[in-house]
């Protein structure tokens, strides 16, 4: 059974069970299974399209497209922002310069995805990881690489951009650096 599948046999039982609440308390507050919190169910389902403008971090995409990747760094305060900002949040100045990530980052943390967002769902289960990098930011990006054994805390990674399908999106992935290189 697929993933998707699961997850609507396992809403049907949700939504059955909030109707018996429904039906007692007249309200769609059901504990959290792991907390006992009190959580409110809202059955609406949604379906969101949009668009933003991206014309202030443009470059960021750009780069994208010459196979880079780059952060910000504030021109007042020196702080670095990853992802790319617009205007420093620390200091609310607008003032910012573009930096380009190079070099190798350490790995600080990793997980395997195995319950994916709707969004995701066509994918198969992969690894997600946080690296710092020498310009100074942490990068959260999925990891190229499937054996969990070979992925440690500490390892060297570099960034790499790729295409990814089906979308055919341009974004960016962390490869570990073979240490014999």
């Amino acid at each position: 059974m697929s993933q998707k599948k699961q997850m609507e046999e396992y809403m049907k039982q949700v939504e059955a069970f909030v109707e018996e609440v429904k039906k007692s308390t007249g309200l769609p507050i059901v504990p959290d299974q792991r907390s006992g919190a009190a959580l409110w169910f809202d059955q609406r389902e949604l379906s969101i399209r949009y668009t933003i403008s991206v014309e202030r971090i443009r470059k960021f995409f750009e780069g994208l497209a010459e196979g880079k990747v780059y952060a910000t760094k504030c021109k007042q305060c020196g702080a670095t922002y990853f992802p790319p900002q617009a205007d420093c949040p620390k200091c609310r100045r607008g003032d910012m310069e573009w930096i380009e990530i190079t070099g190798e980052g350490e790995l600080l943390t990793y997980t395997v995805i195995y319950t994916k967002p709707a969004s995701f769902a066509h994918y198969p289960d992969y690894t997600v990881g946080i690296a710092r990098f020498p310009q100074g930011v942490n990068v959260l990006a999925w990891v190229r690489e499937t054996d969990l054994r070979k992925l440690r805390v500490g390892m060297k990674v570099r960034l790499e951009v790729v295409r990814r399908q089906p979308e055919n999106y341009l974004t960016y992935e962390l490869v570990p650096v073979d240490e014999q290189d």
